[in-house]
């Protein structure tokens, strides 16, 4: 059991260190760390860990979610947001009440290149941009997401 606390320990701190975007990925990275497994081994690692496969303005990445286990969690994300504005400086997200923070928390560990950070609050999220000049891009990224509760 304590190999695979470790094994479980190594996924996690590859997930967050790198931009993984598949399993294959994945294991490579594992055995150069000295653990051999196999991919279905991986897949019930991932799926007890909570770590899900989202899409990202680079591409899909890998990364651990709030809740364990759930492979719609992007959809339910895309459900608790009901909109995205922005201005000439920030970008607005609004959500269903009291769940502004957890999908602030979603957006933070996206990793997305263009966000410095987001402010929570009870039902709006403020998405603080690296560049104005990013504001469309973010805001579109954004949208992407939001739109998956409908596929």
């Amino acid at each position: 059991m304590a190999k695979k606390k470790e094994r479980q320990f190594a996924i996690k701190q590859i997930v967050q260190e790198e931009r993984i975007s598949n399993q294959s990925d994945l294991l490579s990275r594992l055995q150069s760390r000295g653990y051999s497994t196999t991919q279905a081994t991986l897949s019930r690692d991932l799926h007890e860990l909570g770590i899900i496969r989202v899409p990202t303005p680079e591409g899909y990445r890998y990364v651990i979610s709030e809740q364990e286990g759930s492979h719609s969690f992007v959809k339910l994300v895309g459900m608790e947001i009901l909109g995205i504005y922005h201005n000439e400086h920030v970008v607005v997200i609004r959500t269903i009440t009291g769940r502004a923070k957890g999908v602030a928390l979603f957006v933070d560990q996206i990793k997305h290149r263009h966000i410095l950070a987001t402010v929570a609050g009870e039902n709006s999220i403020i998405v603080i941009p690296d560049s104005v000049e990013n504001i469309p891009k973010i805001k579109e990224d954004l949208e992407s997401i939001a739109c998956q509760k409908w596929s």
